[in-house]
């Protein structure tokens, strides 16, 4: 495998394996170690049924990567999530959608990363359980070391996925330029844009966040009337102006006749907003 492509294989493996860490911490209270290394032969069948899952990206020549997670492994994911939120028995079934759950996080998480590489919107495509079509996927193993053991799975990645990240032809459009319907709107003695026009009426959810923190299901479900939830910004700190899930602007909170609102401090660039994606 050339040198680049390579780098961009473990640059994915690197982002997905951090998102799957960090899924798991926050829901069992527990984040492991993870860490993966190239697989140069095949692996050798897994003991009892694995389960296999396929996940493609928009925006990216699909297949995307397959991830394979030997029976012992998916259901003691699964299992150590369902304790951590209080259920000490559960069905293999509910294992199973518990250690899909995980995974689906930490795919999401990928995605985000992607965005912010690639400069546009990627996402998730609904997945599905099937065995690696390519036959050229680049292979790693995952190792997830807890304090009481160790659990293994197996990512392949689609060589149209790795290539994907390789930089445009020359001439390529800028990322960080502004998006082509804007830029032709605003050439001097340019007809108006009949498409930006139809998006001025569309509507978005504006939000404001005054802080964000991580808790266990097991400490939400002791949440009562009265608890009190402790963020991650101090009183003096702006808040964020969010826009369909991304954070366009920075600024105080202010009260006008009874209501509260939102003064802008700070309008976030192009770049900002791609990064608030993660």
């Amino acid at each position: 495998m050339p040198q680049t492509l390579e780098e961009n294989a473990r640059w994915l493996m690197e982002q997905w394996t951090t998102a799957l860490a960090a899924a798991l911490g926050s829901m069992t209270d527990e984040q492991p170690d993870a860490s993966f290394t190239q697989a140069t032969d095949s692996a050798k069948p897994a003991e009892g049924k694995p389960l296999c899952w396929e996940q493609s990206f928009q925006e990216i020549p699909q297949p995307g990567l397959w991830v394979t997670a030997p029976e012992k492994t998916w259901q003691e994911l699964g299992r150590r999530t369902l304790r951590a939120a209080g259920i000490e028995t559960a069905e293999p079934a509910d294992e199973r959608n518990t250690y899909l759950e995980i995974l689906s996080q930490s795919l999401s998480g990928l995605a985000q990363n992607l965005s912010a590489r690639l400069a546009k919107e990627v996402v998730c495509e609904r997945g599905c359980e099937r065995e690696p079509a390519d036959p050229g996927a680049v292979r790693f193993s995952v190792t997830l070391r807890f304090r009481d053991g160790e659990l293994v799975l197996e990512a392949a990645l689609a060589v149209s996925l790795v290539a994907a990240l390789e930089p445009g032809p020359p001439g390529a459009s800028d990322p960080s330029g502004p998006p082509a319907v804007l830029a032709a709107s605003s050439r001097p003695g340019a007809p108006p844009s009949k498409t930006l026009e139809l998006l001025l009426d569309v509507d978005l959810p504006v939000s404001v966040s005054f802080g964000r923190t991580r808790i266990p299901i097991k400490e939400i479900l002791k949440l009562t009337t009265g608890s009190i939830v402790e963020l991650n910004r101090a009183v003096s700190e702006p808040v964020e102006v969010i826009v369909n899930n991304c954070i366009v602007a920075r600024g105080e909170v202010v009260v006008i006749e009874g209501n509260y609102g939102v003064r802008i401090h700070q309008i976030m660039s192009r770049q900002d907003r791609l990064r608030s994606l993660r």
